[in-house]
């Protein structure tokens, strides 16, 4: 039941037997659309370059510094991942509505959202319309009680009821790692958005403990990720290798894991993604701000270096890079991709040259990516569970998640900070601008090289 579904609340409703809507309702079924902020006026106009240095025609997370819109390459793999998506999108919810995709297509053209509610369930996208207090009375139907014979129980007490569960008495553990977030090599106490995260020290130090765990018999790593640190991902890529020396390491892809989220994946022995997934972005990037104009033209500040060496003032953005620096950090961009591609190359099993052809910082979705051989199989975490329990060859076992929960004194901790706070009042402030904003914040801390989707894309669903 919906007083009013947004077009992703709906995807999720509409495999219910029954949905309903109230009669003043509104309802969203209209495409997927996606956006990208480009920065390049704002920075002319405050005296500020971006000097970008990648592999990868398709590497477009740098894109909105350079240009003031959407490049030709960047263009088409947006429209071929969101067109792929849809497309899922749309037969799911044929399926579960029994209604053809081409009129699924059709009521999305329509504008849909603003007719009457009794147009949803002409067309089928609902089943009946219901005021609130109406619902119980179709619920008692549907399990043909009375209306005072059942009970309800919220969604947080039923977690809290499973939480004090009892995770199962076998010695064998398969343990779940969900990486979540943006790779970065170390916790910031200033950069946003890092709510969520894969701290690549904390990674690196819990999967060495699975690995070390004789009970564990197998890990399975959700990866939710956009990418980041190219160093953290090395590491995270490294330790993942340590536990494939022992047991079966199985990747199951959330949303995305594109970039550095598909370089720590890689080398797993078994790939699960879903359909919808974003993966591959194999190509990775190095950014410095330049900002002479802004200190001299606009500030009036002029800045004067003595330095003992050549390089010693390599960096510096109060004046643009030279020829053979940009010539060094080139060559280093260069062999960082050479190592991302070896790496995909030796994880799937495939030659260094058909990676390279498939990579240019290209995204794919999950179903394409099968098809090229990025993933191994279509499916969600308990698939990868399942494939888990088969390659450890374990009849029973114990599922058991990490990394653990924070206590409730680190809680506090965070609290007091008013980090966590300031966080909270700032999405509130910006809604889906937010990530757009906390990205432009944190463009002084991504100033090495990065492994990263241009995860600046507004998703409209």
């Amino acid at each position: 039941y919906g007083e009013n579904y947004s077009q992703g609340s709906y995807y999720l409703s509409s495999v219910a037997d029954s949905v309903l809507v109230n009669p003043k309702g509104m309802l969203e079924w209209r495409g997927m659309a996606v956006q990208t902020l480009y920065y390049k006026d704002l920075l002319d106009k405050v005296g500020v370059s971006m000097q970008v240095f990648k592999v990868g025609t398709y590497k477009s997370a740098v894109e909105p510094y350079l240009l003031n819109e959407i490049s030709e390459a960047n263009k088409e793999q947006i429209t071929t991942f969101s067109s792929e998506i849809w497309k899922e999108l749309n037969e799911d919810v044929a399926k579960s509505r029994k209604i053809s995709t081409d009129n699924l297509n059709a009521i999305a053209d329509s504008g849909v959202f603003f007719e009457d509610p009794t147009v949803y369930k002409k067309l089928k996208l609902v089943d009946k319309l219901a005021y609130p207090d109406e619902v119980p009375s179709v619920i008692a139907n549907l399990m043909k009680v009375d209306k005072e014979d059942y009970k309800t129980i919220s969604v947080s007490t039923l977690a809290g009821i499973s939480e004090n569960e009892p995770k199962g008495t076998s010695g064998n553990i398969i343990a779940v790692y969900y990486a979540y977030g943006e790779i970065v090599d170390e916790e910031s106490s200033t950069s946003l958005n890092q709510e969520h995260a894969i701290v690549g020290k904390k990674t690196v130090e819990d999967l060495q403990k699975l690995a070390e765990d004789d009970d564990v018999k197998a890990v399975v790593l959700r990866v939710n990720s956009p990418g980041g640190s190219a160093y953290a991902s090395e590491q995270i890529w490294h330790q993942v290798m340590n536990i494939k020396s022992k047991k079966p390491i199985i990747v199951s892809m959330g949303g995305y894991a594109a970039s550095g989220g598909y370089y720590i994946s890689c080398a797993a022995d078994w790939i699960v993604a879903e359909p919808t997934t974003l993966t591959g972005s194999i190509g990775i990037f190095g950014m410095f701000p330049e900002a002479s104009e802004l200190l001299n033209k606009k500030l009036g500040l002029h800045a004067y270096t003595v330095k003992t060496n050549e390089y010693a003032d390599f960096g510096d953005y109060s004046r643009p890079m030279r020829e053979n620096e940009k010539v060094l950090l080139q060559g280093y961009i260069n062999r960082g991709y050479e190592l991302f591609t070896k790496r995909c190359a030796d994880g799937r099993k495939m030659k260094q040259d058909d990676i390279k052809a498939i990579a240019e910082g290209r995204v794919w979705t999950g179903v394409h990516a099968k098809q090229i051989g990025l993933v191994d199989q279509l499916g969600s975490l308990e698939d990868a569970i399942a494939v888990a329990k088969k390659k450890a060859k374990v009849d029973e076992y114990t599922l058991q998640t990490y990394p653990g929960k924070t206590s409730m004194f680190e809680n506090l901790l965070n609290e007091a900070s008013g980090d966590s706070y300031a966080d909270r009042k700032m999405k509130e402030a910006f809604g889906e601008y937010y990530d757009m904003f906390s990205n432009m914040k944190n463009v002084k801390s991504k100033t090495g090289i990065q492994a990263s989707l241009p995860y600046y894309l507004m998703f409209n669903l």
